[in-house]
């Protein structure tokens, strides 16, 4: 019986072992080589939209329970705005220098921000995630949403807020 179950084991271990090399029908190479790099140019945008999910906190939390504006882009830059979180998905829009918008969710490696905009440039109330929702959902709507590259977004607080100057504040009871 032991001799039954080695031979068992084995027969699978033998017949892989004795398999053809199987080739690539796209370029003709051998299945575990790279194919030969594409050019990126050469790459179509990809429309696979992934809708910016809302609720993600729960019922206690806003919608979008962070808010965000532009960092690192120089001065008419724009941040594309994605319909997926990945490079090569088709652009729907873009975000101006210095706006602000909501933050909603972020891919799983961190590269990506779910994000909502008003096209006012501001933390609008009227784009519905500034308070809770009942269940976490896609956004759909009244304002834009998409997918913005992390590392050209720095979160900041309050609504409407002007962005920090660098003088200092006038004191109150100054003067006489």
């Amino acid at each position: 019986m032991g001799d039954m179950r080695a031979t068992f084991l084995f027969l699978p271990l033998l017949l892989v072992a004795c398999g053809e090399s199987v080739r690539d029908d796209h370029f003709g190479n051998m299945a575990n080589t790279q194919a030969p790099a594409v050019p990126r140019e050469a790459v179509a945008p990809v429309r696979h939209d992934m809708p910016v999910r809302v609720g993600e906190l729960g019922v206690n939390f806003d919608a979008c329970a962070s808010a965000g504006t532009t960092r690192h882009l120089k001065g008419g830059d724009t941040l594309p705005v994605k319909a997926a979180p990945f490079e090569n998905s088709a652009q729907t829009g873009t975000i101006a220098n210095g706006e602000r918008f909501f933050v909603c969710t972020r891919s799983h490696d961190q590269k990506w921000l779910g994000v909502v905009y008003d096209e006012g440039g501001a933390l609008a109330e009227r784009c519905g995630v500034s308070s809770p929702v009942r269940e976490r959902r896609g956004y759909e709507g009244p304002c834009r949403s998409g997918w913005v590259a992390s590392a050209f977004v720095k979160l900041v607080a309050g609504v409407d807020q002007p962005p920090p100057t660098d003088q200092p504040e006038a004191q109150a009871g100054k003067g006489g």
